[in-house]
């Protein structure tokens, strides 16, 4: 059959007769497309590819959304990021990269999160500025759309996926764009930290409509919304000097500049009630001395589900890891 018609609770029990199926397993070739675009692209950057312990001893982007677990006695924790190690091996390699799982014990279930999921990661060093993070993104999302339009032109034309234009991505402030889009479409702003997923979607479209682009880089997220390690505007503290990606209307990567000075670092942990004791392994980077730097991840299914059209990111996900699947 041409398509499945299945509902997606028989399609994933059924999973390892489905992904036979032409049309299913266009969608990982896509994705295989993404995953060597990034690795072949950043290798040509002068990047190093790097692999960091997934059982940690802190969680990287604090919050209650973290798998514990017992390691000989000891309590410890799936990782929810790298950040931490890559930040490490600026200091070793100056730019690293690394294809790897990530684990979010996010307990809602939505069309748009997995528990596991695959993260790209990238870290750079001896950046002028968070726009270079952005730079190189845009530079992959180049290299990996031609490499779709040549190499998977058959999965794409299955999928029948319009390959979108990254010639120039706009880039615009968080506080401006919600207040464009909130304008242009008459919704009231409820959340003035963080973008909810309908304000992403409205961002999204606005994109698309005034600067005919599927994606947008929302940039100078409130402080209070971003990790520690997010160095702060020195124009204004309230915001940070971070991004987020949107794609056709989801986010799709988290970005940004981090602190890389010693004392600034220990001082913005201890202003949100942290004990840099807690993080001493981390801060040695610091103190031994640190380029500045930044990176970003890119969640490898979400980008899948959205270049390829999908209503779920279980689609984009040959085995999912949600609440109720553990099979």
């Amino acid at each position: 059959k041409a398509r499945l018609n299945i509902n997606l609770d028989t399609e994933l029990g059924l999973r390892p007769v489905v992904l036979r199926h032409l049309r299913e397993r266009s969608v990982f070739k896509v994705q295989e497309c993404l995953g060597r675009a990034f690795r072949e692209y950043l290798q040509g950057q002068g990047f190093t590819e790097v692999h960091t312990p997934k059982i940690v001893h802190a969680g990287a982007e604090g919050g209650s959304n973290i798998f514990r677990l017992d390691y000989f006695g000891r309590k410890a924790f799936l990782a929810q990021s790298p950040q931490f190690y890559k930040q490490t091996m600026v200091g070793v390699f100056e730019r690293v990269f690394e294809v790897a799982p990530v684990f979010r014990a996010e307990k809602h279930s939505t069309a748009r999160h997995l528990n596991e999921y695959t993260s790209l990661d990238f870290e750079m060093g001896f950046i002028d500025s968070f726009a270079d993070v952005m730079a190189m993104e845009t530079g992959f999302l180049q290299y990996a759309m031609e490499l779709l339009r040549t190499e998977y032109a058959a999965d794409g034309k299955r999928l029948g996926i319009a390959i979108p234009n990254v010639e120039r991505i706009p880039c615009v402030r968080f506080d401006e764009v919600k207040g464009l889009a909130a304008e242009k479409y008459g919704y009231q702003i409820r959340d003035p930290y963080d973008l909810e997923p309908e304000e992403e979607h409205a961002i999204g479209r606005y994109a698309k409509e005034e600067w005919g682009s599927d994606f947008v880089f929302v940039t100078h997220y409130p402080s209070k919304k971003r990790p520690f390690y997010a160095m702060d505007d020195p124009a204004d503290p309230r915001y940070t000097l971070s991004f987020d990606l949107l794609f056709r209307g989801v986010e799709v990567t988290t970005g940004g500049q981090r602190v890389h000075s010693y004392a600034e670092q220990v001082k913005k942990m201890e202003k949100r009630g942290m004990h840099p004791e807690e993080f001493e392994s981390y801060l040695m980077i610091h103190k031994h001395g640190m380029p500045p730097h930044g990176g970003l991840g890119i969640g490898l299914e979400r980008l899948t589900m959205q270049l390829c059209g999908l209503e779920n990111v279980r689609c984009a996900c040959r085995f999912p890891r949600e609440q109720s699947r553990l099979e």
